[in-house]
């Protein structure tokens, strides 16, 4: 007993001295951790910025003369004549050729009541026009809106007839479940952080010490191969571990220079919140060293291993998007890895309470995939096939 574990300790020595060798698979690692934060931060305030504040719009106007009103109200949302732009916004307007068309026969039609046309032209395709247009139909829709309510006034009409219901609406969401935008991008993160920090490390450790022959004179000694996995698996995970745990700790700290208040809204990571996400994130992250493990075993050559590796990185990035557009989640969803933790990560950063009982399965779940992938990848290394890169 004592034999087996001085051997499965020397192992996973080795592992580590190797990891922490190679300080550009360390670099690669660890920068999750410190890119998250920067990220985070720089969208949110983007997104502040875009809530509180109204950035201009120019559009070409064409006939501004003839509607006085209808200038102001484009003046105070802050949609201006393109001819106002300043040299270094000019270009880009120009490029996105928004155009507002007012006939002359605008001042005749109001006063005999008739539809009047305001013409916007726009390329409707183009994402980066959806923003200032919606802005632009908002302010033209409201103006005649207001129009037709002082119209009905002046004819003695009550002008609430054309609103008998009014819906009441009452946000149950707590302040914290309103920064859903930062949720989103930290909860994708974790589980890009899971999948990618102990990546480099993997395929060292697999494909990297079998083109060095490593792995060859590793499997020569009397240890078994399970413990030789398991090895490698500690190692490759814990770099995981340790990346998740700076992510978080850099992230709770940083968010604080972003002030939330200013929209309502309150994000922020507390004890409770930072055990959790780790009890969610371990799985994740041992089970993200099996698969990397076991794919780069598969590969040919190093160079193979990166590339086919590499797409498991889709893993956690294309679960969490595909649960985003399904209303009715079924159940079993839960219960699975990657899914059961994105869908309880959602849950606590609404602040809602956390189903430990689904937490206990679906990690239970990763961490049993996790044991079955170890253990048939530990009877593949017991072929020649598999260590020489033969088949």
């Amino acid at each position: 007993m004592s034999s087996g574990f001085n051997q499965f300790k020397a192992l996973i020595t080795k592992e580590f001295k190797e990891a922490f060798r190679d300080k550009r698979a360390l670099m690669v690692a660890f920068s999750m951790s410190l890119l998250a934060p920067i990220v985070i931060i720089a969208m949110s305030k983007t997104m502040i910025k875009e809530m509180v504040e109204k950035p201009a719009v120019y559009a070409s106007i064409e006939g501004a003369q003839y509607a006085p009103k209808l200038m102001k109200a484009f003046r105070d949302d802050n949609i201006l004549p393109l001819e106002e732009a300043d040299e270094s916004a000019k270009p880009i307007w120009e490029k996105r050729n928004i155009a507002i068309s007012i006939p002359e026969t605008y001042g005749e039609d109001m006063v005999a009541g008739k539809v009047i046309n305001v013409v916007l032209n726009a390329d409707y395709s183009d994402k980066a026009t959806l923003a200032p247009l919606r802005r632009v139909k908002d302010v033209v829709r409201d103006h005649a809106r207001s129009i037709g309510y002082k119209r009905l006034v002046m004819r003695g009409i009550d002008v609430r007839i054309l609103q008998p219901i009014k819906l009441v609406e009452q946000d149950r969401a707590q302040p914290s479940g309103n920064a859903m935008m930062i949720s989103l991008m930290l909860g994708l993160y974790l589980l890009m952080g899971a999948f990618m920090s102990g990546l480099s490390v993997a395929i060292d450790s697999s494909a990297g010490e079998r083109e060095r022959n490593v792995l060859e004179m590793l499997l020569c000694q009397p240890v078994s191969t399970i413990k030789i996995v398991l090895a490698k698996l500690t190692c490759a995970s814990s770099i995981s571990v340790i990346s998740i745990v700076l992510m978080l700790a850099v992230t709770s700290a940083s968010i604080g220079f972003v002030d939330l208040t200013k929209v309502g809204m309150t994000f922020s990571i507390d004890a409770f919140t930072f055990v959790t996400l780790l009890l969610l994130l371990i799985p994740i992250c041992i089970v993200a060293a099996a698969l990397q493990l076991f794919v780069a075993f598969q590969a040919k050559s190093f160079k193979e291993a990166q590339s086919t590796v590499t797409m498991l990185i889709m893993v956690p990035a294309f679960v969490p998007f595909v649960l985003m557009f399904i209303d009715n989640r079924p159940l079993w969803l839960d219960w699975i890895p990657v899914a059961g933790q994105s869908i309880i990560m959602e849950d606590l950063f609404k602040g809602l309470p956390v189903n430990w009982a689904a937490l206990g399965v679906t990690s239970l779940v990763t961490l049993v995939f996790s044991a079955i992938l170890v253990s048939v990848l530990a009877k593949k290394l017991q072929s020649e096939k598999v260590v020489m890169a033969l088949s």
